[in-house]
Parts: structure tokens; C-alpha cells; sequence
């Protein structure tokens, strides 16, 4: 699978909320974000699908201080890595954690792909 960074360094291009086809891969991946501890509850497919990052997601620290840096990407700006990046990244090691404890192997591989190697794709791209 094509990688495809996001703003912060996410692989969209390996997530399943975003790589999801069908109902029963989305509902797969409700599942498994609601048993990680990364949702309250198990959403409905409609609800689980990501259509990925915009500015309509301005609740994300990331990408509000891209509109408001006019960047893509925090690889671009000339505080790369920044502190709300290296807090995102701090945050995830807890997470990072938490998914090999919890995941079975092969969910936790998509998992540490697509979430928990963000400096390292920013820098590749």
C-alpha cells in the first residue's frame, strides 16, 4: 500500500479507519479504536470512516497551526519538530504502549505504521 503522510506524519495510506472498503472493515476498525481506549464507544461505519485531514478539523492542534502558518506539512515550517509536535509524539509512546499490550501482532504493525513513526515520515518526505 501507497504511504500517505498527513499534516502531522500519520500513514493514512495504512490506517484503517482510512483504508477501510467496506462496512465490515470499518466496523473492524471501530472495534479495535473503542478497545485501544482511542474512542468511547463503537461507532457506526458512517461515523468510523475517515475521509482524512481538512480544515474543518480545526479541533486538531496540528492542523489549526498549519491554516494559521499557511503549511502542508510540519516538515515545512522552520520550527520542525516543534513542542506540539514533539507533545503529539511524547503522547504516543503511552499509546504505543498500550496497542502492543492490547493488539494482536498484525494490528499492531498497521497500528505502529501508520501512527507511531511520524518524525521519521515527515523527514522522508
Amino acid at each position: 500500500m501507497d504511504s500517505m503522510i498527513a499534516p502531522c506524519g500519520n500513514d493514512c495510506g495504512i490506517c484503517p479507519k482510512y483504508t477501510a472498503k467496506s462496512s465490515e472493515e470499518l466496523q473492524k476498525a471501530a472495534e479495535l479504536w473503542y478497545r485501544i481506549g482511542w474512542s468511547d464507544k463503537i461507532t457506526s461505519p458512517e461515523k468510523t470512516k475517515c475521509s482524512g485531514c481538512s480544515p474543518s478539523r480545526i479541533l486538531c492542534a496540528i492542523i489549526k497551526c498549519h491554516i494559521e502558518r499557511q503549511i502542508n506539512k510540519c516538515n515545512l515550517c522552520l520550527e520542525f519538530p516543534c513542542e506540539k509536535l514533539n507533545t503529539l509524539i511524547q503522547g504516543n509512546e503511552n499509546l504505543k504502549i498500550k496497542c502492543k499490550e492490547i493488539c494482536s501482532d498484525s494490528e499492531y504493525k498497521i497500528l505502529h505504521k501508520a501512527f507511531f513513526e511520524k518524525e521519521a515520515n515527515l523527514r522522508k518526505v
